[in-house]
């Protein structure tokens, strides 16, 4: 059900300034020991779902645009942000582990597809017996397997999924082109994957492959990343930065890369290419990315969220969309704010119930 607002940009200015002092109030101190640690690329993941969600709302959900703009405008940023994480997260991981093909398998897909079991089952299920809404078998067989070849936000079970099948593929295919002396490689054949994904573009990809010509970059761009951050021996060196003489260099680059940041936000390429979205999506990837390298303090906000960004990511539109429980009944600024606390607590109860399923079958295997 799309949503009316009523004063759209006050609405706006109250829950930008709620959520902003949240957002400060919950900072503390950051100690540079590692140059990109885990708890700065879950950071990353809570404002990259902030992102998307804001954007579904602001462009999607509701009736009139100017509510939340311009929180609302950095969807495709958000995406690759995620995309990026991935890549980079993996092959972090692999550099350490060295996962076999099929212990690489056993982890990750069982951690991608356990959520994602959950929410189609309880999705299917809700729209049957709720809205009376059925999908035909194909559509749900292909759906248990995670294709999905169309992105209707008003029509689809929950459209967003088209980015399930994307990471899905890029899971697939990661470790059977991992290279562990020289990742860079294993990035190039990635990225020459999706280039030639697009250069033929499949037929059954019609309906979707104008969302992955502005992706294609972003994950073996974070494979990339994580090989380059690794020849940094002595990232301690990134503690010193912000004091002395330095310091004004420090805050010119923080402030360089905001602005750029912020440059590509507004200037996206949208409407005019794929090719100049897909760039200018990615500069602010690495631009934010390097914000958050650099910067001196943790948001603790942004983590909490990241925690459970997966699990937001898998249930936020069909919730907002086709079942509505907040905008219906109060100011528009109020419900959004609820609708975050609301994810973040779901996402929290999925996470436990996913985690129990997957140590379930994982003692069952070991039994058998």
């Amino acid at each position: 059900m799309l949503i009316s607002v009523i004063n759209p940009i006050q609405a706006t200015w109250i829950f930008s300034i709620i959520f902003f002092i949240a957002l400060f109030i919950f900072i503390k101190p950051r100690k540079i020991t590692e140059t990109f640690p885990t708890s700065l690329t879950t950071e990353l993941k809570g404002l990259a779902i902030l992102m998307i969600v804001l954007s579904h709302i602001g462009y999607f959900l509701v009736t009139d645009t100017r509510f939340l703009w311009p929180l609302s405008i950095m969807a495709g940023v958000g995406v690759n942000l995620f995309l990026f994480l991935s890549g980079f997260g993996l092959t972090a991981s692999q550099m350490q582990k060295d996962l076999s093909v099929w212990q690489f398998y056993k982890k990750r897909l069982l951690k991608l597809f356990v959520p994602f079991w959950l929410a189609i089952i309880v999705l299917f299920g809700l729209d049957f017996f709720v809205l009376q809404h059925s999908y035909s078998l194909a559509y749900m067989a292909k759906a248990a397997v995670g294709i999905f070849t169309h992105a209707d936000l008003y029509q689809d079970i929950n459209s967003p999924l088209w980015y399930f099948t994307f990471i899905l593929a890029c899971y697939l295919l990661y470790p059977l082109v991992y290279i562990k002396k020289a990742p860079w490689l294993s990035a190039l054949i990635l990225y020459l994957a999706g280039y030639f994904l697009i250069y033929f573009q499949p037929v059954s990809l019609d309906y979707v492959l104008h969302l992955y010509k502005v992706h294609i970059i972003a994950f073996p761009l974070g494979v990339l990343a994580a090989w380059g951050i690794s020849k940094i021996k002595h990232p301690e060196i990134l503690e010193k930065l912000a004091h002395g003489w330095r310091a004004i260099g420090y805050y010119l680059v923080m402030a360089l890369l905001l602005l750029a940041f912020v440059y590509t936000n507004y200037n996206s390429g949208i409407g005019a290419s794929p090719e100049k979205e897909q760039y200018m999506s990615i500069l602010a990837v690495i631009a934010i990315s390097l914000v958050f390298i650099l910067k001196k303090i943790e948001f603790k906000l942004f983590y909490w969220v990241g925690l459970y960004s997966y699990e937001i990511y898998l249930w936020h539109w069909p919730i907002m969309y086709h079942y509505d429980i907040f905008y219906r009944f109060m100011p528009a600024w109020l419900a959004t704010l609820l609708y975050l606390v609301f994810f973040v607590a779901l996402g929290y109860v999925v996470s436990k119930l996913s985690q129990l399923i997957t140590n379930k079958f994982s003692k069952a295997k070991q039994i058998n």
